[in-house]
């Protein structure tokens, strides 16, 4: 058994893009000039945003959704027990309220957020139910939910919290919003200035200061989420700069979201297959488990708008994916010492083994991977498998608990990513 440290030891394989499939070559051009301009201003170099953004496009693009929509009426499974999840859980339903606040608040004293990510979540199933059933009175719903709120909230507040506030349910509002996309009645340039005004300034200020702390304090999900806001508000704002700005992030950023850092240990041909040491691994399986569905997310809105980031760097997602699909299976895997700088002075801290805490729990993260790495590339994953069969049919917010943790990632994915 080998340790690679050096994210590039392996060589470095052809990325695949969807984008050379989806785009004209005159496309591709001028999409590869926008890109070359952002990579200068930012100081990095990524693939560009597309010249003409795809919409649907963020977890769910065209394909995911008609073959969704094909497959349960036709009764057919997983499709179809996926469903069965979706339309039994209370958020789906379209005699939904929505709870509109001016300020949500995440840590610290007159926490609310829990109205937001349930708001939230009632309104991407309600969108789901509409787009695969058609049926006008979810898609009604869905429309409510998020006029209310992009005509009432103004700010999102809190202690560092505020932070993670602002990235997950960021990114997860803007997709239910994009799912909604030309519903009549829907104000979209109204929602759009809600994201770009309360949101991203906190996705923005995450990224560039970390809350003045060391720039390795934060673990990856703190990074992770305000990525995935910035990417999907990018998407749903048609805006190449923040496009840009994340995936940017994603391939060179300081923090601990960006790939290298958030897989900064390689091991090659640990019985048979190359796995990747996840950053917070030393911390606890919760957290670990939860960045599968943050970086998932991450490469899957990108995916749909023609870069592979699943695949960037020698599959370095994959084989962290592996890693922690198989320890939190029951097996062993290789751990290297980890160790960081806390607070505001870098003050050393270190893990030195792996941590069993929430080891085996379950989150509906593991399809999207599945689906995407066995069945889109035909790559040999069985722990990843092995994991997603273990959860199937994954259920979405509100089927994982009450707390926060249970709406980290929008799920449904045995429904809308089966092939």
């Amino acid at each position: 058994m080998s340790r690679i440290t050096n994210p590039h030891a392996q060589g470095k394989p052809r990325e695949l893009s969807r984008r050379g499939l989806l785009k004209t070559a005159g496309g591709l051009t001028a999409a590869l000039a926008v890109g070359a301009a952002s990579g200068a201003l930012t100081g990095g170099t990524a693939d560009a945003a597309p010249a003409t953004f795809t919409h649907p496009g963020m977890l769910h693009a065209y394909g995911e959704l008609n073959r969704a929509k094909v497959r349960v009426a036709a009764g057919d499974d997983p499709w179809l027990s996926g469903w069965n999840r979706l339309t039994a859980n209370s958020h789906s339903a379209s005699t939904w309220t929505p709870n509109p606040q001016a300020t949500i608040i995440r840590g610290g004293t007159g926490e609310n957020y829990g109205i937001l990510y349930n708001d939230i979540h009632a309104a991407y199933q309600n969108a789901l139910r509409w787009k695969i059933a058609g049926t006008t009175a979810n898609g009604a719903t869905a429309v409510k939910i998020l006029n209310a709120w992009s005509s009432t909230l103004t700010t999102v507040t809190g202690n560092a919290d505020r932070f993670l506030a602002a990235g997950i349910y960021g990114y997860q509002f803007a997709n239910a919003a994009e799912l909604m996309r030309g519903y009549s009645g829907f104000d979209l340039d109204a929602f759009k200035a809600m994201m770009l005004d309360v949101f991203y300034p906190l996705n923005n200020d995450f990224l560039l200061n970390h809350n003045t702390a060391c720039i390795t304090n934060y673990w990856a999900n703190w990074d992770l989420c305000n990525m995935n806001s910035i990417l999907a508000i990018g998407i749903l704002c048609d805006d190449a700069a923040k496009y840009d700005q994340a995936v940017n992030y994603f391939k060179n950023g300081a923090g601990n979201g960006s790939l290298a850092h958030a897989v900064p240990f390689l091991y090659g041909d640990v019985d048979g297959y190359d796995l990747g040491q996840w950053q917070e691994s030393g911390r606890d399986q919760g957290h670990t488990v939860m960045g599968m569905g943050q970086m998932g997310a991450f490469c899957e809105m990108a995916w749909s708008q023609g870069d592979d980031l699943y695949g960037y760097d020698s599959n370095r997602f994959m084989k962290a994916a592996q890693y922690v699909a198989k320890y939190n299976l029951g097996h062993d895997v290789p751990y290297t010492t980890y160790n960081w700088g806390t607070g505001q002075s870098c003050a050393y801290s270190e893990q030195t083994v792996i941590s069993s805490a929430s080891r085996g729990q379950v989150r509906p993260v593991w399809d999207i991977l599945h689906y995407h790495y066995a069945r889109r590339r035909g790559l040999d994953v069985p722990y990843i498998t092995a994991m997603a069969e273990s959860v199937r049919p994954e259920g979405g917010g509100g089927d994982y608990g009450s707390t926060s943790g249970g709406f980290d990632q929008t799920g449904f994915g045995t429904l809308m990513y089966a092939k």
